[in-house]
């Protein structure tokens, strides 16, 4: 499994809107209509890579601790699925049902929403504040595949709480680790 880092974006930036179909109710869902009134966060994930295996069960208990909260989830594929075919919208569906995802799992086939976000791995993940400017952008946690680390998503969470609490987010913030995001062969 490749080791690639997300990409550091700059704090503040503006999230970018976008419409993508969810995989599992099959509607199309914009920025707009999965905004939090507080905080919104945006995962790219996939099926098949083990380091998003490795804290999937902390993404599905983080939605249903936050979502009350005023925070909005999703998570996103961007994935190639002509050459990684595990990770293909009818896959992606039954995961999320599979592992009850509390949020939609919307399928980028363009890939363009993840080239909007500077997506470079899976999982990557985006906090945007009340506003849609990027308060956090890195590592769930410190726990990888293998490093004996319990996954607790203490690095979000501390992100999500501070928002909530009308505090400043750090800016001491490290970047994911995680399998590379698959893009097409042009």
């Amino acid at each position: 499994m490749a080791r690639t880092p997300s990409t550091m974006v700059a704090l503040g930036t503006k999230a970018t809107d976008f419409s993508l179909p969810d995989t599992v109710t099959e509607k199309q869902f914009s920025l707009k209509d999965l905004k939090g009134d507080v905080a919104t966060v945006i995962m790219f994930i996939c099926n098949h890579c083990p380091f998003v295996k490795h804290v999937n069960a902390e993404l599905v208990r983080m939605a249903n601790n936050y979502k009350h909260r005023g925070v909005g989830f999703v998570a996103i594929s961007s994935n190639d699925v002509v050459n990684y075919p595990d990770d293909s919208p009818e896959l992606m569906a039954q995961v999320a049902r599979q592992l009850k995802y509390p949020f939609p799992y919307l399928y980028d086939e363009t890939q363009d929403v993840a080239k909007a976000y500077n997506a470079a791995c899976t999982p990557d993940f985006f906090v945007y504040d009340e506003e849609l400017q990027l308060a956090y952008r890195g590592q769930l946690d410190d726990s990888r595949p293998g490093n004996e680390i319990p996954v607790t998503g203490k690095d979000i969470r501390h992100a999500l709480d501070c928002l909530i609490n009308n505090q400043p987010v750090p800016e001491f913030q490290r970047p994911g680790i995680g399998c590379n995001i698959k893009w097409k062969q042009s």
